[in-house]
Parts: C-alpha cells; sequence; structure tokens
C-alpha cells in the first residue's frame, strides 16, 4: 500500500505551530458557514433544491448542453467542444495563436489547473498571468493552490512580501507612492509585511497587467442554459477586469457546471459564498452574455472524464459538486494535513473521489486521507455523499490491488474477535494487564497508535460487566 499522503503528512505535521495554524484557520471559515446556515430557516430547503437542481441537470446534460449551446452562439458567442485536456489546450491555443495573443490575464479557474493550460501555454511563449491575488502569490512562488477556493491561505505574509520585493520591478517606487497618499506617516517606520501595503503592491502590479493583455481567460462558476450566460463569482473583481480590457474573451466551462435557468441561480447563489466563505453573497457575481462592443467572446465547454463519471453508478454525483471548499473546511483530515499532502491537485474529501475517478492507480493514497467522520455530507450544500463515495473506493482497494496487508490481517482478527462472544469477554478480562506493561514496550514505532496519543488505562471493568452489575442489582 502507498503511504504518500501519510508520509507527506507526517513531514508536515513536524511544525505544529504550523499545523496548528492551519487548522485553525479553516475551521474558523467552517465556523462562519455555520452561522451563516443558522441564520436562515429554509437552509435545509434550500441544500435539498440544490442536490435536486443539481441530479435534474445532469440526468439530463445532454439536453441542456445542446440548449446552452444554442442560445450562446444567438448571444454572438463562438462554442467549442472538448473531449479532454489535449483537445481543450489545443483550442485556447489555436484561438489565442490566430489573434496574436502573446499576453493573457486569468481569473482563478480548477478547470485551468485540471488541464495544465498554464504551462501548456507557456511553452509557446506566451506570458500568463494569474490575477486572483492568491493565485498570483502561488505563480509568483511556482507553488500549486493548497485549497479550491481560498488557494494561498497557507502562506504567510512575511512569504509573501519576500516574494513581492524579489520580483516585482518596481516594488520600491509603489510603496513611495502609497506611503505619499496619506495611508502611512513619512517618518514613522512601517511593517514592510503589512497586509494593506502588500495588496496595495499587488492591485499596482496587476493593474499594468490588465493594461498589457491581449486576451482574458476566465472559469465558470454557472452557465445557465435558458438564456446562454455564464456566471462568474470573485472577491476581488478580477474577472472583471480581464474581460472589460482585453477585446477577446474565452471561458472554460466543465460540462457540469450547467444550471437550466435563473430560478435555479438564486439558489445556487445563496448557498456558494456562505458555504465556501462565510460570506452571505461574493462580492462581484458577474454575468456574461456576449462579447464586449467590438470584441470576441469564445466558451469552450470541456468534457475531459465528466461523461465517463455520469456513467459510475456508484460516483455520478460528484457531478453536482459546485467547488465551494465547505468540505475541505469541516475535514479533520485536511485541515491537520494541508493540501500540498494530497497526490491530486483538487484536495480534501471531494479531491478523494475526483482523484480516484480520474486515475484509481494513481491516486489511491488519497483514499486513507479520511476519518469517516461524514462531517462533509452535512455541510456539502448539493449534498454530495462524499463520505459514501470514499467508503466504497476503499472497499475496492483489494480488487484493484493497492490494498494494505496489514489492515486486512488486523481487520481479519477483528471479525474472529467480534464474531465469538466468549472469545471477546474473555480478551476484555485480560485486556488490564496491558497497563502492567512498561511504557517504552507500548510506546514505540511497532504501535502506530502513539503517534500523536497517549496509550490509554483500560478501566479493571469492561462496560459490559458494569452493565450486568446493574441490570442484576434491579
Amino acid at each position: 500500500m502507498s503511504t504518500k499522503h501519510s508520509k507527506a503528512a507526517e513531514a508536515y505535521l513536524k511544525d505544529t505551530q504550523v499545523a496548528e495554524r492551519h487548522d485553525a484557520t479553516f475551521f474558523g471559515i467552517r465556523q462562519k458557514r455555520d452561522r451563516m446556515a443558522q441564520a436562515l430557516p429554509e437552509w435545509e430547503d434550500l441544500r435539498e433544491a440544490a442536490s435536486q437542481i443539481k441530479k435534474h441537470t445532469v440526468t439530463h446534460l445532454a439536453d441542456y448542453l445542446e440548449m446552452f449551446e444554442a442560445r450562446a452562439k444567438a448571444n454572438g458567442v463562438h462554442v467549442h467542444w472538448a473531449k479532454d485536456a489535449d483537445e481543450y489546450n489545443s483550442i485556447v491555443s489555436s484561438i489565442l495563436s490566430s489573434h496574436h495573443v502573446k499576453k493573457v490575464v486569468k481569473s482563478k479557474s480548477m478547470l485551468t489547473e485540471e488541464c495544465h493550460l498554464n504551462e501548456h501555454l507557456e511553452r509557446q511563449g506566451i506570458d500568463v498571468v494569474e490575477t486572483d491575488l492568491g493565485e498570483r502569490i502561488l505563480q509568483m512562488m511556482h507553488l500549486a493552490p493548497s485549497h479550491i477556493v481560498v488557494p494561498a491561505l497557507h502562506v504567510h505574509r512575511e512569504e509573501i512580501g519576500d516574494t513581492f520585493r524579489k520580483l516585482i520591478p518596481d516594488f520600491d517606487k509603489i510603496v513611495k507612492t502609497y506611503e505619499a497618499n496619506g495611508t502611512h506617516e513619512p517618518n514613522e517606520p512601517h511593517d514592510p509585511n503589512d497586509p494593506t501595503l502588500l495588496t496595495y503592491v499587488a492591485r499596482m502590479h496587476l493593474r499594468r497587467q490588465f493594461m498589457e493583455a491581449d486576451a482574458g481567460l476566465t472559469g465558470a462558476n454557472f452557465g445557465i442554459a435558458e438564456t446562454g450566460d455564464v456566471v462568474v463569482c470573485t472577491n476581488e473583481g478580477n474577472a472583471d477586469m480581464s474581460t472589460s480590457i482585453p477585446k477577446l474573451h474565452i471561458v472554460s466551462m466543465g460540462i457540469e457546471k450547467l444550471i437550466p435557468n435563473y430560478q435555479s441561480m438564486a439558489v445556487f447563489q445563496r448557498l456558494l459564498a456562505r458555504c465556501g466563505t462565510g460570506q452571505e453573497t461574493t462580492v462581484y457575481t458577474s454575468h456574461f452574455r456576449g462579447p464586449r462592443p467590438g470584441g470576441e467572446m469564445h466558451i469552450i465547454l470541456v468534457d475531459n472524464g465528466r461523461s465517463k463519471i455520469l456513467g459510475n453508478e456508484e460516483h455520478w454525483q460528484t457531478l453536482k459538486c459546485m467547488r465551494c471548499g465547505a468540505c475541505m473546511n469541516t475535514c479533520p483530515v485536511y485541515r491537520r494535513s494541508a493540501g500540498y499532502s494530497y497526490t491530486y491537485f483538487i484536495p480534501g474529501p471531494i479531491g478523494i473521489n475526483l482523484g480516484m475517478l480520474h486515475d484509481a492507480h494513481q491516486y489511491y493514497d488519497n483514499v486513507s486521507a479520511c476519518s469517516l467522520c461524514c462531517s462533509c455530507d452535512n455541510v456539502c450544500p448539493v449534498k454530495v455523499d462524499l463520505s459514501t463515495q470514499i467508503y466504497r473506493w476503499r472497499q475496492q482497494l483489494e480488487s484493484l490491488g493497492h490494498h494494505s496487508k496489514m489492515k486486512k490481517m488486523m481487520s481479519g482478527g477483528m471479525s474472529l474477535l467480534f464474531n465469538h462472544p466468549s472469545l471477546y469477554t474473555g480478551t476484555l478480562r485480560l485486556s488490564p494487564a496491558v497497563n502492567w506493561i512498561p511504557g517504552p514496550l507500548i510506546n514505540m514505532r511497532l504501535n502506530p497508535w502513539t503517534y500523536g496519543h497517549q496509550m490509554m488505562k483500560f478501566p479493571k471493568k469492561s462496560f459490559h460487566q458494569m452493565w450486568k452489575e446493574v441490570r442484576s442489582d434491579k
């Protein structure tokens, strides 16, 4: 059995302060989500409605795709179809090449991460600039996203400050402008890693990128089949800047992002930000129906395995996911092991399932990164049965040839013990003897329970014995 995730998590947990800060940060977002949910009496009705809308849409996907394409074309949009990542990258390259594009500004899109678009374009000499602040930080640091909504929340401001000073050529000039604007006392020493200052530097740096770009590329949170609209939700307005300055706008959209109409959109709009970041709504909810005056708009509908997922009776529900990240924020394994411990580019409960659907032989190690606490099921706004799907994957590990022989042996021993009451009872009576074993013989590497735990002290009487005594007194 592979231990890639567990080994990476073990290395990460050696810095306890970093691990505890990561845990607290993301659980804080989970708590914000809970406060938002409790403020809406109709919360569970919204979740059920969203689940049913998604179920209806993906089970009638062909019809809605045809409707969306027809409406979008009527709006003056060029619509393309990509069966896989290679075809998607080829279509984007062809569009950019025909317009002689040298620089692209990108709004955050996990689909482009999935298809490795940035690397593909950079090999062709095209300058690709991420405009989401978190994504831009990671791009400059040559790091991948650690979360699908807040991709750089694990990076500390000192690291960001160092990166900006090294890689933004006019950093000092921007700082002087910041100070001259009256936001800082001239003779007062300032914190070089002040978040407000660094955000200002990033804004000025990105403004130049927007002005110089030949094309803008966005993802899509939703596609409205009835009208041909694309809806993009951001907190920074970078999607609007990416589409309002360059005349060429390319939308990358997975086919599962379709919803039927604006009545459906109203349901998802109330859920997305509340679940993802604990906000009532994102700061910007941008609707793109057609090209800007004098410009072009292209929508690329990407399959890349989604049709295969739809045909999977046990795992089709992953297509309901709207990428809010709530399952990661609540997952005790993700919060304690962080995103880079997972081998698939999307971490957490949804990433475990998507990775297995993409390539079960490559990403099977992530299946063990789950405590089966089912918290992800309880917070998912579209009621994806995430923990049940992970459990199903675990049952398939042996047939895939990736099961743990040690775990199988342990399960066999437990089955023997629990299916023979007399053996179980006798073992319980003997268990207090473990208390007399010297600590060093128990707290050793051969006993994985002691990693992060103190070995329990067995009580003199088992619950069964105490229960019988209580019953006999009556």
